[in-house]
């Protein structure tokens, strides 16, 4: 009798420990799945916030970049603007020193306003608006700065002439019209300090070559190469 109440009594602990096993296992299935969304969603939040934050570093790099390019060329553009300025300013100087020749008498040797022939009037022009010291004679004179070619002169270049074989007189160009007639001031042996046209009879055909010792910049060819020289 009592062996079979303890076998009932076993068993009915057995039952009640085994419903309560299932029940913990039923109830706690959805607290597993409820924190594996709770753990997408916040995944997903964190990949939707670094995707926000991806095009928000894309975009302050594209403006950046924008922004220096912008910059550049606004310095590129003013750099150009103050070269043109300073080249215009240079050979206006070279112009308005060499017109107040005009009239100065010539003489061979000469140096001086008193009296002064081609060359002299050249480097003294160049000397005191530009700063180009330039050798005393012509043909020396012909050798600086960059050959430029007739159709292409600018005020301020210099050209050569000839009786011969050997340069032998040197102008300024002082105007190039819309038809392309070049005009030059020099010191010409019969009226002095003058303005000429490489389109008269006379000094058309003795032209040879042209020069130019003041580049684009406004920078003289003496400047250069002491810049050159001193690295």
């Amino acid at each position: 009798m009592k062996k079979r109440v303890l076998f009932y009594l076993v068993a009915f602990v057995s039952t009640i420990s085994l419903q309560s096993c299932v029940t913990n296992y039923v109830v706690s299935k959805p607290a597993t799945y409820t924190k594996e969304y709770k753990t997408d969603a916040k995944l997903a939040s964190i990949d939707t916030q670094m995707e926000k934050d991806k095009k928000m570093l894309i975009s302050s790099f594209v403006s950046e970049k924008t922004v220096a390019l912008s910059n550049e060329k606004n310095s590129l553009k003013n750099s150009e603007i103050a070269k043109a300025i300073k080249h215009n300013n240079t050979i206006d100087n070279i112009l308005a020193e060499a017109s107040t020749y005009l009239g100065t008498p010539y003489r061979f040797g000469g140096t001086t306003r008193n009296g002064i022939d081609c060359s002299a009037f050249v480097l003294s022009v160049f000397g005191a608006a530009a700063g180009l010291n330039l050798p005393r004679v012509a043909a020396s004179q012909a050798q600086q700065g960059d050959r430029v070619e007739k159709s292409n002169l600018q005020k301020g270049d210099l050209i050569f002439f000839s009786h011969g074989s050997r340069i032998s007189h040197v102008g300024i160009v002082e105007s190039v019209t819309a038809e392309g007639e070049v005009k030059f001031i020099h010191a010409a042996t019969s009226k002095g300090v003058m303005i000429s046209s490489l389109n008269d009879s006379y000094w058309g055909p003795k032209f040879r070559f042209a020069k130019r010792v003041i580049n684009e910049n406004g920078d003289n060819y003496n400047n250069l190469a002491s810049a050159t020289t001193s690295f």
